[in-house]
């Protein structure tokens, strides 16, 4: 997969909007960057984790009580810290601070739990063609994917629900890449899609049914033409 962005992001869904905004740009030091309406009754409030953006998704309806998607924590490199700083919001989604290189982190690291290893190790070399560093750890750009083999990782995460529900990768032909990842085995979740003026996106599904966006936007590529 070719990256526009050297960066991964990955987004949560909340009911809960003040005290969140509270806790990750003050305790977590995450800083705000901008608003972007998304639909009547959901807003997303984008906030910079290093070049990542870390979309914290205010749904004003009530959001179901879904089992929890395999994203696990972020990890987010912080200059000064000495040792790691394990965080938890009010919706209970996990983010540790560490100091720059911790477990090879030196921008964001996302930890994933997967209930089989060796299908998502062919799924992410092979489906979204990122380079296994070390077992279990893939690199996009500067940000880390880390999975870890565990018995409750869920089979069949669902998109609707509090807690971190998505990552985001950002690339220059969407189509493409969307027909790639099928054609590698990949579920689709939603057809390449325009929105507006922003973005081209699709979604696709890991072997546990975990959320994938892929991203052609508008600000990074300069264009939301199909080919």
């Amino acid at each position: 997969m070719e990256l526009a962005k050297p960066r991964v992001d990955i987004g949560l869904s909340t009911n809960d909007l003040e005290p969140m905004l509270a806790f990750w740009q003050g305790q977590a030091g995450i800083p705000f960057d901008h608003l972007l309406k998304i639909r009547r009754g959901q807003d997303q409030h984008r906030h910079d984790a290093l070049g990542s953006v870390l979309k914290v998704n205010h749904h004003a309806d009530p959001l179901p009580d879904s089992p929890a998607a395999g994203y696990r924590e972020l990890i987010v490199a912080r200059p000064g810290l000495t040792a790691p700083q394990t965080l938890t919001d009010p919706d209970g989604n996990r983010v540790t601070l560490v100091p720059p290189g911790y477990e090879g982190v030196t921008q964001i690291g996302i930890r994933i739990a997967v209930r089989d290893l060796a299908a998502h190790r062919k799924f992410y070399t092979q489906g979204l063609g990122l380079i296994e560093e070390t077992p279990g750890v893939f690199r996009a750009g500067e940000t880390l994917l880390i999975l870890e083999e565990s018995p409750d990782a869920p089979a069949d995460a669902g998109m609707s629900g509090k807690g971190w529900r998505y990552i985001t990768f950002q690339v220059f032909k969407v189509d493409e890449e969307h027909a790639r990842i099928l054609e590698q085995g990949g579920r689709q979740a939603m057809p390449p899609t325009t929105l507006g003026a922003t973005a081209r996106i699709s979604m696709v599904r890991d072997p546990d049914g975990n959320w994938i966006e892929i991203s052609q936007r508008a600000s990074l590529v300069g264009t939301l033409e199909a080919h």
